[in-house]
């Protein structure tokens, strides 16, 4: 893609963030690093989760670092494709079960 809705140099403005709450920033960070280090789950399913959730919640800072991030601990292109259509199955189901409200509404 040559046109995007984010800039790659999108995040630079977190710093402020960073810099109002360093304590709340350092805490995510470290929780982040133990989320995703290998447990009961390798690091690659973890990416793999993490890939699907990404496009469930629709960042793309998110799909691409652990796009990036899922390659480099081993997954495969066709893995890669399957934990999408994970998320996209995810995403339809809540938009589905969400339809209730709209049909109730009638």
């Amino acid at each position: 893609m040559s046109d995007h809705f984010y800039t790659k140099d999108g995040l630079k403005s977190i710093g402020k963030l960073m810099e109002l709450k360093p304590d709340l920033f350092g805490a995510f960070f470290a929780f982040d690093q133990k989320v995703f280090a290998a447990g009961a789950l390798s690091v690659k399913v973890k990416e793999l989760i993490a890939v699907g959730a990404a496009h469930i919640t629709r960042c793309p800072y998110c799909i691409d670092g652990h796009v990036k991030r899922a390659k480099k601990a081993g997954a495969t292109d066709e893995e890669l494709a399957e934990a999408i259509f994970v998320g996209i199955a995810m995403s339809a189901g809540a938009a589905a079960a969400h339809s209730c409200i709209a049909t109730d509404a009638m």
